[in-house]
């Protein structure tokens, strides 16, 4: 069936990836048109597969919701990295291949000979991206590089859950994987620029992606602060703007920022309060920001507590300020505006028929309508890839399937 093109048709992925980080960064690749071969160890394959939830279909067949969330649009190929024939394989695709991404430990495919020295002499135009806890390029090396890490300890360490969650309460995770799903931005962005380099020099590149340094970066308001400042910020209380948080109200909360003076004249006059402009100890965010635990606050908390969060949210749209009701899951999947978005697709899956799921975000007006592949099953396209990539007939994959190869 055609499709329109894509801007990144044409162009080879390899994959080792397990998880969210690696998966994240190719499917970004997968959905603008790239072939992505996903490679996977062939007892049980990526760990992702057996997270849940668990969704079974009539028939008692069960598929990860976690693993659908990351895999769409992808080609699955099972092989056995242990074995000098499966090394081998994965040597004669990265000769075919455009880029490789990986994240597991730095070290591991070097340890197996399919490092980027290795493979880039063999074909050296290929661009290399590795996502690790830490990073792994030489000369860039420091004393957590072999540490393992996962997202919540890339949260902890690079500043976001210091500065996250309530003034007398603990550090908080942002219920979103941000050290993963972050990495694989960075990594596709990267990919993006070495490939745009490689027009140019026809040679590839190693790409290093840390989590640290990715949760650092976005960390880097509280990181600027005390660069400039000296001053730690802290949980719950925001010292340079204010009314700024989510405010509760009768049925829920809202979500608010008032971020000039401009912008405080307006929600003065949405609360009726028109006095407060020009008051002693309300003149600037930073005054606003000392005074929202005391009289200030009192005015603004209870202004919110007396009205429901549409009617909240209505008033001071009313006067133009970014305003939102804090939403849960079921009222995004139910939003009109994400809707007319078309930000939700059906994706076809081979277990559970079709699955509703979170698209791709950026629109181009040249290809704006989305890739819906499945996600592959494991080892799905075993003999599709050895047999069109590289010239194997089928007796032969039945071979290497024989002897644990894939």
């Amino acid at each position: 069936m055609s499709r329109a093109p894509k801007p990144l048709d044409g162009i080879q992925v390899l994959t080792f990836e397990i998880q969210v980080a690696g998966p994240y960064c190719t499917m970004m690749l997968a959905d603008q048109g790239a072939s992505v071969i996903k490679v996977e160890r062939p007892e049980g394959g990526d760990t992702a597969r057996g997270g849940a939830p668990k969704i079974k279909n009539d028939r008692g067949e069960t598929q990860s919701g976690y693993f659908l969330r990351f895999n769409r649009n992808k080609r699955s190929l099972t092989l056995n990295l242990k074995s000098d024939q499966g090394r081998q394989l994965f040597r004669e695709l990265a000769r075919h291949s455009d880029v490789i991404v990986e994240n597991f430990r730095p070290g591991l495919l070097d340890e197996l000979g399919l490092g980027y020295k290795a493979l880039s002499d063999l074909n050296p135009r290929l661009i290399y991206a590795c996502i690790s806890g830490f990073g792994s390029l030489e000369g860039y090396l420091g004393p957590y590089s072999r540490r393992p890490a996962y997202d919540i300890v890339a949260q902890a360490m690079g500043g976001l859950m210091q500065t996250c969650g309530q003034a007398d309460g603990p550090p908080t995770w942002l219920g979103v994987a941000l050290g993963d799903i972050v990495s694989g931005m960075q990594a596709a962005y990267a990919i993006m620029l070495a490939l745009y380099q490689r027009a140019d020099t026809g040679r590839g590149q190693y790409i290093d992606i840390s989590m640290y340094d990715t949760i650092i970066g976005l960390a880097e308001r509280s990181v600027t602060a005390y660069s400039l400042t000296r001053h730690l910020l802290e949980r719950g209380r925001e010292p340079y703007m204010a009314p700024w948080g989510p405010f509760q109200c009768k049925d829920g909360w809202v979500g608010l920022i008032v971020a000039t003076e401009g912008d405080w004249a307006k929600f003065c006059q949405a609360i009726e309060r028109p006095e407060l402009v020009g008051r002693a100890g309300a003149t600037s965010g930073p005054e606003r920001a000392k005074n929202m635990s005391g009289w200030l606050g009192e005015i603004i908390n209870d202004w919110f507590r007396g009205r429901a969060k549409a009617e909240a949210t209505e008033k001071l749209l009313a006067v133009g300020l970014p305003v939102g009701p804090v939403q849960n899951a079921q009222e995004i999947f139910e939003c009109p505006h994400v809707a007319a978005r078309q930000l939700l697709i059906d994706v076809p899956d081979p277990i559970l028929g079709s699955v509703k799921l979170v698209g791709p975000v950026a629109r181009l007006s040249g290809n704006a309508e989305p890739l819906v592949g499945p996600a592959p099953l494991l080892g799905q396209h075993n003999t599709e890839i050895l047999t069109e990539l590289l010239g194997y007939t089928d007796d032969q994959v039945g071979r290497l399937k024989g002897e644990g190869i894939i």
